[in-house]
């Protein structure tokens, strides 16, 4: 049997183009990303998905990915400018960027959060792949391996859905 997409829903609101979308673990917020560096978070309501939180300011260039930590109180966002946001969601109150992890030397193309959640995996066009660690207080984050071993920039990491083995 063939499979047939369909389009249920077109969201409207970013001014460029859109490079990334994620839903949280929940599966209640889709978060978008693009050229227009920002991230909206699309929501219910009613029967209608509506912009529920537009987050700006802190990419100086195109959000290219967005990813949801495991239990959905972050969310990390990769830029081609260089850096990696933390945006936190506490007490019931909009995301906030938490910290900017900085380190790459050329555009983050993508970011992933391991099963646990302890970890973040980030990788660039400068050819390498960074692991962070979540440290105890949870908004301080520390850069524990480098990877250098790709010979061409890397465009996407991802984790086991299980275990803390990444891959990219």
């Amino acid at each position: 049997m063939d499979a047939i997409l369909e389009n249920t829903v077109t969201l409207e609101g970013h001014q460029d183009r859109v490079w990334g979308v994620a839903w949280n673990p929940s599966g209640t917020l889709l978060a978008s990303c693009g050229g227009d560096k920002t991230i909206r978070l699309w929501g219910l309501e009613g029967s209608k998905y509506v912009c529920k939180s537009l987050l700006e300011g802190p990419h100086q260039r195109t959000i290219r990915s967005v990813a949801w930590s495991p239990c959905g109180r972050k969310m990390a966002s990769a830029s081609f400018d260089a850096t990696v946001g933390i945006w936190e969601h506490k007490d019931g109150q909009e995301f906030e960027l938490s910290t900017t992890l900085e380190g790459h030397e050329n555009e983050v193309k993508s970011v992933a959060w391991s099963p646990s959640g302890s970890l973040l995996a980030t990788c660039s066009r400068d050819k390498s792949v960074w692991i962070w660690e979540v440290l105890e207080d949870d908004d301080d984050f520390e850069c524990i391996s480098v990877l250098h071993s790709h010979t061409q920039d890397v465009k996407c990491v991802k984790w086991h859905p299980t275990e803390e083995v990444s891959t990219q």
